[in-house]
């Protein structure tokens, strides 16, 4: 099902000029790196990329809306930051692709510059 959801998220990609340029799940949330053209704020790029994924996953796994609390894939709200000069690119890629992993000894800090 995480690879339907990526390949989800690339398909929205393509739609509307965003490269998600790395994704990671840990468990219960999802981490996305995502460019977009500036004509777009960072909160709306989020807000079509859950409701898209949400729509499309209920499509082809009707299943799982049941099994979900309140029926909704995704939660209310999220975290939005941009990647800048305390967080370079390299680093956020690196942390996202680190989702999942089982040894937990590490954080957000270890990955600054």
């Amino acid at each position: 099902m995480v690879s339907k959801a990526t390949h989800s998220a690339k398909e929205i990609g393509e739609r509307y000029e965003f490269d998600i340029e790395e994704l990671g799940s840990d468990g219960d949330h999802v981490h996305i790196l995502v460019s977009a053209p500036p004509r777009y704020a960072p909160s709306r790029v989020m807000q079509v990329i859950k409701s898209i994924t949400g729509r499309m996953m209920f499509k082809q796994f009707p299943e799982i809306k049941e099994q979900l609390w309140g029926g909704e894939l995704w939660s209310d709200g999220g975290f939005v930051g941009t990647v800048g000069q305390t967080m370079g690119l390299e680093n956020m890629k690196r942390y996202i692709q680190r989702q999942g992993n089982k040894d937990k000894n590490y954080d957000l800090r270890k990955f600054l510059t």
